[in-house]
């Protein structure tokens, strides 16, 4: 899904009690954070991964044992209804003052009272700038996915948030919405697509295939947009102006952590600027820290003039996702009959 592959975790001292526990993305953090921590606080971490938040609840709800878990927004909303974490200690995270203003006071958690953000990001598409112009972008917004001249050039992120979110955008409608009238218009819409465009429906593969120009659209998340970017001067990223998907990840502590102590000293520890700078060089998605944000997009950054790397903030239509679990599981059953439709 990202920009680098993670070594395996670092066991240095197994008869520690200075352990930690933690539950994270898949090849989401920069090559050397874990082993400076590590050597910082003389602690051993033990690190699983997930692929999905479903995956990642599922194990918590089981009753694993986690002291920091990196879930997604709508996810963390449904854990803090659940009184699955605990509150954070924000006296013991002083560098929780290092964050960018994209990622301070969030609808799910405005005073980061159950969490604080880690990466972030949006959806948006990428494209072949030799074959699509921006102009023609402008005009059709979402619409694009449906031309019938890009039919069969075409990969969808196979998600049903995301895609549901597009259609529902595309229709000038809340990608949170309720309505069951406006949930079967995006499903008509996307139904549309699919029998018209011959999507292919992917995941992580979206990135070297994009990368090596196999086709000219894609929808891709914004972090995995600015390595396709950095990799292939043909590709550009566009975020329509109908509104996206603008996500965060972000740390957190169950109920249920056998260290807290160590787990904020962890979250406070991302949080500082070496370690936020690796995990942004590395991922390529943008970082929670403001300078690190400002100096990877800034004229000598490594991101400069990539345009997928800032995420948009001054979009009203843009929008965070919120937990429902009716329309959680309706778009799910929804998604199915989409992809069979043809």
């Amino acid at each position: 899904m990202l920009c680098g592959c993670n070594p395996p975790p670092f066991f240095r001292n197994s008869n520690s009690d200075n352990v930690l526990k933690l539950y994270n993305w898949g090849e989401y953090m920069g090559e050397y954070l874990i082993e400076d921590f590590e050597d910082q606080y003389d602690a051993m971490v033990i690190v699983e991964y997930f692929d999905s938040n479903e995956m990642m609840y599922t194990k918590v709800q089981a009753g694993d044992k986690y002291d920091v878990l990196v879930p997604s927004d709508y996810m963390i909303q449904r854990l803090m209804a659940e009184n699955s974490l605990i509150e954070l200690d924000l006296e013991k995270i002083p560098n929780i003052a290092n964050l960018a203003d994209g990622v301070k006071n969030l609808d799910y958690d405005p005073e980061n009272t159950y969490s604080v953000p880690y990466f972030w990001g949006t959806v948006g598409i990428v494209y072949n700038k030799n074959v699509i112009s921006k102009e023609e972008l402008n005009e059709e917004g979402w619409n694009i996915l449906k031309d019938t001249k890009y039919a069969g050039d075409l990969y969808i992120y196979d998600s049903e948030r995301d895609s549901f979110m597009i259609a529902l955008k595309a229709l000038g409608y809340s990608m949170n919405t309720e309505s069951e009238e406006e949930i079967h218009e995006a499903y008509d819409w996307l139904v549309e697509l699919n029998n018209t465009m011959d999507p292919a429906y992917v995941t992580d593969e979206v990135i070297d295939n994009m990368i090596n120009g196999l086709k000219d659209l894609a929808v891709v998340y914004s972090g995995d947009a600015a390595y396709i970017l950095s990799e292939n001067e043909d590709m550009g990223f566009f975020m329509p102006e109908e509104g996206t998907n603008r996500w965060s990840d972000a740390m957190v502590i169950p109920a249920n952590a056998e260290n807290p102590e160590l787990a904020h000293q962890f979250i406070n520890y991302v949080l500082s600027y070496e370690p936020s700078y690796d995990n942004s060089e590395y991922v390529c998605y943008a970082s929670s820290n403001k300078e690190v944000l400002e100096e990877m997009s800034s004229e000598n950054g490594i991101f400069y003039g990539n345009e997928a790397y800032l995420p948009r903030t001054d979009n009203e239509n843009d929008e965070i996702f919120k937990d429902n679990a009716t329309i959680r599981a309706k778009l799910s059953e929804l998604w199915i009959k989409v992809k069979a439709s043809n």
